[in-house]
């Protein structure tokens, strides 16, 4: 049996994101009105063997810090399914 999840890294408020503003750009340009400020980020979905969903959200959280986020300028959220 296995656990999946999905990790999600984003920018911290205040860090400047210039995808995030290229994307904002384009979308207008392709008529797209309306649109407020856009974020860019990364998601990762993960699959881990066993069925402990404490164990797999603290491996997780690891995985995030030490690898999937620059905790600096990022923030991350993990969200198991089930």
């Amino acid at each position: 049996m296995a656990i999946r999840a999905r990790v999600t890294v984003t920018l911290k408020n205040g860090v400047l994101d210039p995808q995030g503003k290229a994307i904002e750009g384009a979308l207008s340009t392709l008529g797209f009105a309306g649109v407020g400020q856009v974020r860019q980020g990364k998601v990762f979905d993960i699959e881990l063997e066993g069925t402990d969903k404490a164990k797999a959200e603290t491996d997780l959280t690891a995985m995030c810090e030490k690898l999937l986020a620059n905790t600096v300028i990022e923030d991350y959220a993990v969200e198991i399914a089930g």
